[in-house]
């Protein structure tokens, strides 16, 4: 069993919801980046999801558009995440989850980086601008070296599409909440129950709804329906607005701490 599927069924056997942090790798820098992974571990995050910076983050809203821009010029790029997924997996054993668009796995070659990967001790990745009808050789190299590949489905993808993501992702399923690009929002879509209703009458895999959650509020509002939460844009936020401060990282920490709780005996 995977690490992933392992925290996932040990949160399920304790009423509790998955807490999934991301963060940008490299930014502010590949060192706090480790602290910052290790600081929301101790708080609370059961898998973190490092992104990997691309100049053209498709999927990704503004805040994270700024933190990946500012990863590149300090001269980021897959083997510096692996390098310091290597160097973390000397103090922690966290699920890592590395999300990244297609260009970075196909320049670095796509066998090259599963065996890399795996050697550093990432547990799967998400690559958002490939379809699943288009990955199978990358998703064929990341299977034999025990990765999960974890694949997107949004509230407008039919029934037929649902099934086929479902049958393919591993580790959970990523349901997107609303129909377009990451960000704090306000309020969850009401699009948001609807999928998720959806999944349930087609799989039992693990779900975890991201894209726009941002507070406690929506952690409780969501842990009743689905196994776990990722949390991205909110971060990326209390990074920003404390570069510099001695209190970064409790700022951070405290933030996880509050947002695990939420998700703390789910009915």
């Amino acid at each position: 069993m995977s690490r992933i599927k392992d925290i996932f069924e040990k949160n399920r056997s304790k009423g509790s919801g998955v807490l999934i942090t991301y963060i940008t790798g490299g930014y502010p820098g590949i060192k706090k980046t480790k602290e910052l992974i290790l600081t929301m571990e101790d708080e609370g995050a059961d898998i973190v999801e490092v992104g990997i910076p691309f100049s053209d983050p498709i999927a990704d809203g503004p805040v994270i558009q700024k933190a990946s821009q500012r990863a590149l010029s300090r001269g980021v790029h897959p083997g510096k995440i692996l390098s310091m997924v290597s160097e973390l997996r000397q103090r922690s054993s966290i699920p890592i989850v590395l999300m990244g668009y297609y260009n970075n796995f196909l320049k670095y070659g796509e066998e090259l980086f599963a065996r890399d990967a795996k050697q550093c001790g990432v547990d799967g990745i998400i690559v958002p601008d490939l379809p699943p009808e288009e990955a199978e050789v990358l998703r064929g190299y990341l299977l034999r070296n025990n990765m999960d590949m974890i694949f997107l489905v949004a509230p407008t993808s039919s029934e037929e599409r649902i099934r086929l993501v479902c049958s393919v992702t591993g580790g959970f399923l990523y349901c997107v909440s609303l129909t377009g690009v990451t960000g704090q929002r306000e309020s969850l879509s009401k699009m948001s129950f609807s999928i998720i209703k959806r999944i349930r009458q087609i799989s039992s895999i693990p779900v975890a709804m991201g894209f726009g959650i941002s507070k406690p509020d929506h952690a409780r509002e969501l842990s009743p329906i689905v196994d776990g939460i990722v949390v991205g844009s909110a971060i990326i936020v209390i990074i920003e607005e404390n570069l510099g401060k001695k209190d970064m990282l409790a700022k951070v920490g405290k933030f996880v701490r509050e947002m695990k709780m939420a998700l703390v005996n789910k009915k």
